[in-house]
């Protein structure tokens, strides 16, 4: 498991803004739902676990609905930490 933490680091990130806007994971599934994003608590819960990955408009919505830019989801340092240099 260690290894697909390693490929999810926003997890934590999403939980903690998540948290701090006074959503639950029912209410924050809800609203990216109505957005257009087919997500279940269940899917976000991993996500925040870091256990699954986290997909491209999973990412979009998720930040669009916490008031955020994407990269805000990202732990400070990230791209310079990031071999590729994203």
């Amino acid at each position: 498991m260690e290894q697909r933490k390693r490929f999810n680091a926003v997890g934590g990130i999403v939980r903690k803004l998540r948290n701090n806007a006074g959503l639950t994971q029912e209410a924050l599934t809800a609203k990216c739902n109505v957005a257009g994003c087919d997500i279940s608590r269940g899917t976000l819960a991993k996500i925040e676990a870091r256990v699954r990955c986290i997909t491209d408009i999973e990412l979009y919505t998720i930040a669009k609905i916490l008031k955020v830019r994407m990269e805000d989801l990202f732990p400070t340092g990230f791209a310079s930490r990031s071999k590729r240099g994203w």
